[in-house]
């Protein structure tokens, strides 16, 4: 059985959870901007926590490729407002808060957030695992090759899957040095890698379960859909859909989503295959 300690709440993943993304930034490459002020912010979490979402992942820091720089000071001011404003609506809200800083990772949650997740898996900070380690909550950690600014310029690997699954092996063992307990492990589809890397991946999923910790996917309305079918990521629903399904088929008990209805569904269908 696997479960996660959220804020003192069991939350078993033997069933797959949906996690629904909630980007506070105006450049975000699907929904930069969508979400400025409270009652637009609200009605969208509403939405998702109506629909099924289990978490709200919130960023402040866009990671699409060739994103700006966001100060530290900056991420704080967007991010640590929303994460009370959610919690002062819902007070029940699972909040996973998506920064690789570990002082917007402790502020957070120091005001009522869940989870870290974190897309350089402690790369971008030294501090990030050691923080995370003392406020005991979950960590999500993403594989990345680069920065989000570097990282879709020339994507290579000796063997995709084995550099992945090395590099994510090296993570754990550094989480588990400082006592992080509830880990969940995202290989990252998008972020440094070529479409090719991302269809080898999703693939071969099952294979991450290797690691024995909760598989997270993010493929939701990524260039991975819309450039193999020539349109955008405002077309990209029924794409990410078809991937959702691959992922869950292959062991995902995450689900990081723009869409969590459609999300939720999938779910449900793929559950009756393998009751």
């Amino acid at each position: 059985m696997q479960s996660i300690n959220c804020r003192g709440q069991l939350v078993s993943l033997d069933t797959p959870k949906v996690m629904g993304i909630l980007n506070v930034t105006p450049d975000s490459f699907f929904d930069g901007g969508m979400y400025k002020d409270s009652a637009s912010i609200l009605t969208q979490v509403e939405k998702m926590l109506t629909d099924g979402a289990t978490f709200i992942d919130i960023g402040a820091y866009s990671s699409r490729p060739n994103a700006q720089d966001v100060s530290e000071e900056e991420e704080k001011q967007r991010l640590l407002p929303i994460v009370q404003l959610v919690l002062k609506k819902f007070p029940e809200t699972l909040i996973s808060v998506d920064t690789f800083r570990s002082n917007v990772a402790r502020e957070a949650i120091n005001i009522g957030a869940a989870l870290v997740n974190d897309i350089s898996a402690g790369n971008s900070d030294v501090e990030m695992m050691k923080t995370v380690g003392e406020l005991g909550v979950p960590y999500v950690m993403m594989h990345m090759q680069g920065t989000p600014k570097t990282m879709q310029q020339n994507p290579s690997y000796d063997n995709v899957l084995k550099d992945i699954l090395n590099e994510l092996s090296e993570k754990i063992a550094i989480a588990k040095s400082h006592k992080i307990n509830d880990l969940i492990i995202d290989p990252g589809f998008g972020f440094g890698k070529t479409i090719a890397h991302n269809y080898t991946i999703l693939k071969e999923l099952n294979l991450f379960k290797m690691l024995n910790y909760p598989v997270l996917a993010g493929v939701s309305r990524k260039s991975m859909i819309y450039k193999v079918l020539e349109t955008s990521p405002q077309e990209a629903l029924n794409g990410t859909s078809v991937l959702h399904t691959i992922a869950l088929q292959n062991g995902a008990s995450i689900l990081r989503v723009h869409d969590v209805k459609e999300a939720v569904e999938c779910i449900k269908l793929v559950g009756m295959m393998y009751p």
